[in-house]
């Protein structure tokens, strides 16, 4: 197999998400490593998408005539060496006579993976794809960073870009969602979208959601997608009627359920290895008009605060998201219009990907 577009896009995972934006850009052929948990096999139709490890990768680049390279950000370090890799390749091709390729990158990465603690196996792993991650930047062009705190990150965990690499801020905030809105939600409903696990601040819903309903009967609460807590969601789900439980429904549906909701929450929780870039579920509730019920681990923290939304930091305990989640519920019911007035009208991450490809053939 030949790649015959002169776009291409390197991912180590693929999810629905970049499928949806990909039939909106230009055509571009994407490679990527593995599927994410939220991957659906229907929007791949009209897309050229090749599966392939990081040597497949490099030597599908090295024969092709592409000249503009969208890689992961330099500091996912899970993908430094397919990236360098893919450089190489590119570089190898460059040498023999072929077209040079501009790389970019779009950077969302707020927390330095360059310093996480490891135990004593890990250190010489860190110290190669520190050294990786540092080759990976020196060789991007173009980097567009979704948020401030990105911006910020790299540049104390990597140092400013060298004069080689042009950078911008171009803020990861969604245009509202062409779906329409529906008039009002018929009752104060709660979405959490995304995987059912511990990071993504589930587990602490859950034991708020019972103070939430104490002061507010008529709330809903409506979660979906899947994950390591499913059973735990299907318990509290059978045990409560106020809660519905959807494993990983169909995208048009989510649609449905977030044009009917008032609030989507995310609290996510940091870990030793993990801290929340910005969230694809906050990013899908504010297209939809959601107020939005988060932590501060988000980098659109700042953002959301200054915009109305509520924001509470990591470990604030239950009562404090409980708060959070009423406070939400009472102030935005039946205001999604008004919700959505804030957002730009070009999507942000497709704002990225103009800026990074300018001027590509």
């Amino acid at each position: 197999m030949r790649i015959v577009t002169t776009r291409a896009r390197l991912y180590r995972t693929l999810r629905s998400a970049y499928l949806e934006r990909a039939h909106v850009l230009p055509e571009a052929t994407i490679l990527y490593r593995v599927k994410r948990y939220d991957f659906h096999e229907s929007l791949v139709e009209g897309l050229t998408v090749v599966q392939a490890g990081p040597v497949r990768a490099a030597w599908l680049l090295a024969r092709s005539k592409v000249t503009t390279l969208e890689i992961n950000e330099p500091l996912m370090l899970s993908s430094v060496w397919g990236s360098a890799l893919a450089i190489r390749g590119l570089q190898a091709r460059s040498l023999l006579g072929g077209p040079r390729a501009t790389i970019v990158s779009y950077a969302m990465e707020n927390s330095n993976p360059l310093v996480r603690p490891v135990g004593e196996e890990g250190r010489l792993r860190r110290f190669a794809n520190s050294r990786l991650s540092r080759f990976v930047w020196r060789h991007t062009d173009r980097i567009a960073f979704g948020t401030d705190a990105a911006r910020i990150t790299y540049d104390v965990a990597l140092r400013r870009p060298s004069a080689g690499i042009t950078s911008t801020v171009i803020p990861a905030l969604p245009a509202p969602c062409a779906c329409p809105l529906d008039p009002g939600p018929g009752e104060p409903r709660v979405v959490f979208l995304g995987a059912l696990v511990a990071r993504k601040g589930f587990p602490d819903l859950l034991a708020a959601w019972p103070s939430v309903t104490a002061l507010i009967p008529t709330a809903r609460l409506t979660i979906i997608g899947k994950g390591a807590l499913e059973d735990r969601a299907r318990q509290a789900a059978e045990q409560d009627p106020s809660i519905e439980l959807i494993i990983d429904p169909p995208r048009s549906e989510i649609h449905g359920y977030l044009r009917r909701a008032s609030v989507l929450t995310l609290p996510s929780q940091p870990t030793a290895t993990w801290r929340e870039q910005i969230g694809l579920p906050i990013v899908e509730g504010l297209a939809h008009g959601c107020n939005i019920v988060t932590t501060s681990e988000t980098g659109l923290a700042n953002w959301l605060t200054e915009h109305g939304h509520d924001v509470v930091a990591p470990g604030a305990g239950v009562p404090a998201l409980a708060t959070a989640v009423v406070h939400a519920l009472q102030k935005r019911v039946g205001s999604g219009a008004a919700a959505v007035a804030d957002l730009p009208k070009v999507d942000g991450r497709l704002a990225a990907d103009a800026w990074m490809f300018v001027g590509a053939r």
